[in-house]
């Protein structure tokens, strides 16, 4: 019995002092920001894009100052194709406020007698102790009351740019987009990911686009290191916090 508990010991020590080695190997040091080289995004620049019809000028705008590409003056310079890059504007400030509150009361009463059954309640009222009867055999009374109150208060306020790259083009004319920024700031590195499903349509002509626009929107503002480290719970207490009941 020993042998499975001390293997049982041993795995939790591994575990433990692998993490605290992780966590040791960053200490005296600023974290560390990802490579974008291995990117969804970058991978969308270096793909060739088939050439654009708006790109390839006709006969009669050979001699044309004004040409109708997208290199024109005029042209149209919107995000559409693989690798292009638009700007995504962030602006959410959204606040709920829900209160709900119930009552309810209930009351019951309930009496049963035998007065009279064929003369045996008389008989067997004097086999009863002294003022036992069976004219009032059984009454019950009961009740009940509950009330409840709940309210729940949000307020959310975020306001970032951040500049996106179209990484696939849809069958339908619908483009995917994905996201990244990251900023180190001492030893914290703030982390901003969005991607989602964008129509070519709804981007402005100053190639930018607002995240209420943006399907299956998924927006992440995060960070690591000393602070979010500090602030973060530790592994046994988490655990602790899952298993127990109470």
């Amino acid at each position: 019995m020993k042998s499975p508990v001390r293997t049982a010991a041993f795995l939790i020590l591994a575990t433990l002092a692998l993490s605290a080695c992780s966590r040791l190997g960053q200490i005296g040091q600023a974290p560390d920001l990802t490579s974008p080289a291995s990117g969804n995004e970058v991978f969308a620049m270096n793909v060739i894009p088939l050439p654009d019809a708006r790109d390839v000028p006709d006969r009669a705008e050979g001699a044309s100052l004004w040409t109708s590409g997208r290199a024109s003056l005029l042209g149209d310079r919107r995000a559409s194709i693989r690798g292009d890059i638009l700007t995504v504007v962030i602006e959410i400030d959204d606040s709920a406020e829900f209160q709900n509150a119930s009552e309810r009361e209930r009351s019951g009463s309930e009496q049963m007698g035998i007065p009279n059954l064929f003369g045996l309640p008389q008989r067997l009222d004097g086999l009863l102790t002294r003022g036992g009867s069976l004219g009032d055999a059984v009454e019950l009374n009961s009740t009940s009351r509950s009330s409840g109150e709940g309210s729940v208060r949000r307020n959310e306020q975020l306001t970032l740019r951040v500049a996106a790259t179209i990484t696939e083009v849809l069958q339908n004319g619908v483009v995917r987009i994905e996201g990244s920024q990251e900023v180190r700031v001492n030893n914290e590195v703030r982390e901003l990911l969005v991607s989602g499903y964008v129509r070519p349509e709804d981007i402005s002509r100053q190639n930018s686009i607002a995240y209420d626009r943006i399907a299956a929107a998924r927006i992440s503002y995060g960070g690591r290191g000393l602070i979010t480290d500090a602030q973060r719970p530790r592994y046994g207490q988490e655990v602790a916090d899952t298993i127990l009941p109470f």
